[in-house]
C-alpha cells in the first residue's frame, strides 16, 4: 500500500476522495501530486472515477461505498437522486435500475465511469431541494433522495409524458395502486407550486381527480 493510499484509508472511511483532499493532504507541487496519483491507479490501489474525483480500490476501503453518495460528487452540487433510482430506492418499480439518475440545475449530461452510468436531467424547480430527503446509509454515506412522489413528477417532466392521471403510472411504470395512498391533497399542492412545466400541472390535477383529494 503507497503512501497515497494509506492516507485515505486511515482518513476516508468509504475511500471516496478529490484532487483537493489529495492537496490537503499531501502539500508539495502538483506535479508531484499528480505522478503519485498516476502510479497509485497504475498499481491498482485507487480508481479514477473522473478527473479530480477517485476512490480506493475495494480491497483497500475500511466501508463499502455507496453509488447514491458518489452521485452527489460526480456532477457536483446541486442535484439530488430521482426517476427511476428514486422510484427503485422506495420500491416503487420491480424493474432493475442499471444507471444512478440525478436531477441538477445544471445542463443535463451522461458520465461513464468504472463505477458505473451516472446521468443527470435537469428539471427547472422554484425550490429544488422540496420533497428531497437526506439519508445516511449504515456505513455513514450520505446522499440526497427524492420522494417517490416528487421522483415521479420529474419523471413526467424529463421523459414528457402527457399522463393525465393514475392509469399511467400503474400500467407504465407497474407502481402498485396503494402506493399513492399516502399521497395528500397538502403534498400535491406543494408539488404543483414547485413547478411551471404544463404537463405536470395536468399530471397533478389527474392524480387529484383519481384520488378524490
Amino acid at each position: 500500500m503507497n503512501r497515497l493510499t494509506r492516507q485515505f484509508f486511515d482518513k476516508a472511511p468509504s475511500g471516496l476522495f478529490s484532487s483537493r483532499d489529495v492537496s490537503v493532504l499531501l502539500p508539495g507541487g502538483d506535479n508531484s501530486r499528480h505522478a503519485l496519483i498516476k502510479r497509485t491507479i497504475a498499481h491498482g490501489e485507487i480508481i479514477n472515477i473522473r478527473r479530480g474525483l477517485y476512490c480506493l480500490a475495494p480491497e483497500y476501503r475500511k466501508k463499502p461505498i455507496n453509488t447514491y453518495s458518489i452521485a452527489q460528487q460526480v456532477y457536483g452540487y446541486p442535484s439530488y437522486i430521482s426517476l427511476e433510482s428514486a422510484l427503485s430506492y422506495h420500491n416503487w418499480i420491480p424493474e432493475a435500475v442499471y444507471a444512478c439518475t440525478s436531477v441538477s440545475l445544471k445542463d443535463s449530461k451522461d458520465f461513464k465511469t468504472p463505477l458505473g452510468l451516472f446521468t443527470y436531467k435537469r428539471v427547472p424547480q422554484n425550490i429544488f431541494y422540496a420533497g428531497v430527503e437526506r439519508f445516511i446509509d449504515e456505513s455513514g454515506n450520505i446522499f440526497l433522495m427524492a420522494s417517490p412522489f416528487k421522483a415521479l413528477t420529474d419523471y413526467v417532466y424529463v421523459y414528457k409524458r402527457n399522463w393525465e392521471g393514475l392509469e399511467p403510472v400503474v400500467k407504465s411504470l407497474r407502481v402498485e395502486p396503494q402506493e399513492l395512498e399516502g399521497l395528500s391533497a397538502e403534498c400535491l399542492r406543494l408539488l404543483s407550486d414547485n413547478y411551471r412545466s404544463r404537463r405536470i400541472q395536468t399530471f397533478i390535477k389527474g392524480l387529484q381527480r383519481d384520488l378524490s383529494l
